[in-house]
Parts: structure tokens; sequence; C-alpha cells
């Protein structure tokens, strides 16, 4: 057997454990809150790696070691970006997570994050939560977009087949079992993929660094200027970190991350899954950027690809055994962020959308639903994702700016300020989404020049704060029961 056959035998035996985690868990989903949220069962373990393997995603071991492997400048920026990240990781689970559990189920038990606007801010018509879905499902269509394309770049460089292909089984592995299982199928199977990531980034840059693949004092010499030579110069400055840096901002406003929070079987579960949560970012991040920076020694010559360094060095430096069980690291990375947010999407459209037109309709229905809308979005997805070169790091960050500007401010102003509300979320949801869309497309016409060179999270993140602060004063104060409703939720988070 011939080591591309070996390696698509690795391949099929892990993606078929996966669809049988689909299966399993699909007659578990007895209710939409089943499929949506799985009960808030999540335990320390589950909710940490799934939140963070949902996060990092295909992005972690495809863009952020491409980025560091194309230039002095693309290792500063990534470095920068992981540190925000690290940052950003940190902050969420301190301030976020535990109160995001309690209010949710405060308010009403809130499933989604659209859900959890609409109840906390007792929205009568119910058009927040819609204009919240409306965001999560254009987003998300350029978020899985960017998994898809990941996956196609995997196995067009493994297998050798064309791009198109490569795009289609990918998108069929992944649809497959998130349309089955629902939130505790994916969240199970993030955890699965999760420690793989993890493993896989402690064996390739240990074995590239140490195990005499390239000139060890040249490898870490590369290592040590990349995460210490972090200073502005010429190529590289101020407004470039703080860019860099903003992607930390993200975390506040992303509805498959946030989703983790609210399924966490209980408050007091947030500390230890916050302590694994972070060691896990801490040593992925810079097994991934060492990848890039060690990667440039070894194909001194370059990549047609750069994002494709993790995986060109997998199939150069391992037996095909090994060489296909690193390369699933891959697939898990893309296959636990894609599910989570077509999860999440079906959710905006099924519970936010559909049943706020049809509130008779009955659980089955709704469930059905959710399953058709997965297979929807991730037509669209593919459709996007079609062009052989789309970047997996343009992509990405494009939909988490939007869902970090959109959902962010509000996020973190509904959990601790009481003075926030209806106008003030309204106004700051919008102009958060609506402010992304708007400097992205101002960005590309001026080809990021001057002011516009910075990334697009930072000024619609700033904007939509001051717009709900401005407008929340400007307006009525909540309702008693609105405020008695914020001190129940503080008094839970503290049981």
């Amino acid at each position: 057997m011939n080591e591309t056959a070996i390696i698509l035998a690795v391949f099929a035996i892990y993606v078929l454990v996966m669809v049988a985690m689909g299966f399993f868990f699909m007659n578990k989903n007895n209710t939409i809150g089943d499929y949506i949220l799985g009960g808030r069962s999540l335990n320390p373990w589950v909710a940490a790696m799934s939140a963070q393997a949902s996060d990092m995603s295909g992005w972690l071991l495809t863009g952020l070691p491409g980025l560091a492997f194309v230039s002095v400048a693309g290792t500063k920026e990534a470095v920068w970006t992981a540190i925000g990240l690290g940052i950003g990781t940190y902050l969420n689970w301190l301030f976020v997570a535990k109160r995001l559990r309690a209010y949710s189920e405060v308010a009403d038990d809130a499933l989604t994050i659209p859900e959890y606007f609409e109840k906390r801010f007792h929205d009568p018509k119910g058009m927040l939560k819609i204009i919240c879905a409306l965001f999560i499902l254009f987003f998300f269509l350029i978020y899985t977009a960017s998994m898809f394309v990941a996956g196609a770049k995997l196995f067009s460089t493994i297998f050798g087949i064309s791009y198109l292909t490569a795009l289609l089984i990918g998108g069929a592995v992944i649809i497959c079992y998130t349309v089955l299982g629902g939130f505790m199928a994916v969240s199970w199977t993030d955890l699965v993929q999760g420690i793989l990531m993890f493993a896989a980034l402690l064996i390739v840059p240990g074995i590239l660094m140490f195990g005499n693949v390239v000139d060890s004092s040249a490898a870490s010499a590369a290592v040590i200027e990349g995460f210490t030579q972090l200073g502005t110069d010429a190529d590289f400055k101020g407004l470039v970190i703080a860019s860099a840096l903003a992607w930390g901002l993200g975390y506040f406003g992303q509805p498959h991350i946030l989703a983790r929070f609210m399924g966490i079987e209980k408050a007091s579960a947030v500390r230890p899954a916050r302590i694994i949560a972070m060691i896990w970012v801490i040593i992925s991040m810079a097994g991934a950027l060492a990848v890039g920076m060690v990667g440039k020694i070894y194909f001194a010559d370059g990549l047609a690809d750069s994002e494709t360094v993790f995986m060109m060095l997998v199939r150069a430096l391992f037996p095909p055994v090994l060489a296909g069980i690193l390369l699933s690291a891959i697939l898990a990375a893309i296959m636990s962020t894609a599910d989570s947010q077509l999860l999440v999407t079906s959710s905006a459209f099924a519970n936010d959308i559909y049943y706020q037109f049809h509130k008779d309709a009955p659980q089955k229905q709704l469930l059905w639903v959710s399953r058709i809308t997965v297979l929807v979005v991730s037509a669209v997805a593919l459709f996007l994702a079609s062009n052989p070169d789309s970047s997996v790091f343009t992509l990405v960050s494009y939909a988490w700016a939007g869902f970090g500007a959109a959902f962010g401010p509000a996020i973190l102003l509904s959990l601790f300020w009481k003075r926030m509300n209806l106008p003030g979320a309204y106004a700051g949801i919008l102009t958060g989404g609506l402010g992304t869309i708007l400097f992205k497309y101002l960005k590309t016409l001026s080809n990021g020049v001057g002011f516009f060179a910075v990334y697009e999270i930072l000024p619609a993140f700033l904007l939509s704060l001051a717009v709900i602060v401005v407008v929340s004063l400007a307006t009525p104060a909540p309702s008693r029961e609105i405020l008695d409703q914020f001190e129940l939720a503080v008094k839970k988070q503290n049981d």
C-alpha cells in the first residue's frame, strides 16, 4: 500500500468515528433545546476543549503558521495576533462565561444568543432576535466557507485531487454528523478533535526543532527571534500591532464560543474549564507559530501556498501512518469549527426566525427545520468557497470581526451594566455589524492605505460600544422587572 493510500485509510477511520458519534447522539435529541444546547450538561473538560477547538479552527493549522511562514512582517503579525487571541480567550472565560451561563438561564432559559438578547431586554416584538439571527446567517456563511476552503486545501494537497472534488468531500463529512447529532455530537467530537490538534502541535514543531531535520541552532534562533523581535519598524507600524491585538476583542461576540458557555452544566464548572482552555490555547498557538517560523528554514525556497506549510512538513517528516494521524489534526480543526458554525446558524434560523412566526410548531418540526437549515447553509458556503485562490486567514478575519463588533459590546454591557436598554441594544448591534461591513468595503476600495489599514473590528467595536452607552442614556431606563432579572442573574452567578 503506497503512502497516499495509507493516509487515506487513516482519514477514513477517523471520519467514521466522528460520524458514528453523530449517530450515537441522534436519538438523544428529543427537543430543539437538546439539539441546540445539549440540555446544558457540558462538563468542564468537554466545555473547555469544545470551546477552544471550535474557536481555533483550521486557521490554527493553516492560516496562523502560513502567516508566520510568509515573511518577517508576517511572523510579527502572527505573534501579535496570537497574543491578542490569548488575552481575549482568558478575559472571555474570566468575565463572560460564568455570568452568561447564569443570565441565559435566568432569562427564561434562552437557548441562543439572539434569544438571550430578546429575553434580556424583554423585546415585545422580537425584532432584535431576528436582526441578530440575520447577522449570524451572513457572517457564518463566510466563516463556514473559510473552513470548507481549509478542508479543500487539505484534501487537494495530500491526495492530489482537484480543489472542487476536495471541497465536496470535506463538506460532506462535516455536514453528515452535524445534521445527525446536534450540540452534544459536536461538543464531544470537539473534545476528541481538540486533543488531536494539541498533540499534533506538540509533535510537529518538536521534531522540526529537535529531530535533526534542520540545524537546531538555526531553528532555535528563528523561534526566539520570532517571539521576541516584536517592536515597530518601517515595515511594521503600531497600527498593525493594534490590529493584530484587536483579534482578542472578537471573542466577546462569537456565537459558537458563547454557546459553550451557555451549555456548561453549572456556573461553578467555569473555573476549571478556564484553566484547561488556557493551557490548551497557549501551547497550541505557540506550536502553530513555531511550525511557520522553522518551516521557513526547511522550505528555504518557499511554497506555492504558505497555508500548506504544516501539511507539507508532515508529509516530509513522518511515516505514512503517523502522517495520516497528524494530518487528521487539520481535518479535526476544520470539522470542530465548521460543525459548530453550522449548528449555531441552524439554531438562529429555526429557533430565532422560524419559531418567531410559527409559535405552535412542535419540537420535532423545529428539529428538522434546524437540520434542513444546515444543508442549505452548507450548500451556499460551499459555493462561496469554490474559488481555489481563497485565503483561510482573510475569510476568517472578516467573519471574526463581524461577530466581534456586532455582538461583543452588547454582550459585555448587557452582562455588567444594568442601565443598558433595548434601544441601546438595537443601536449597538446594528452599528457593530453594519460598521464592519462598511469598513471592510472601504478598506477594499482604498487597498488598506492609511487609516483603512486597521483591522475592521477595532473601529466597529469601539463605535458600537459608544453607541450603546449614548443611546441607552438618552432613552428611558429599563423597567423594574428587567432590573430585578439582572440582580437575580448576578446572584445566581455567585451561588
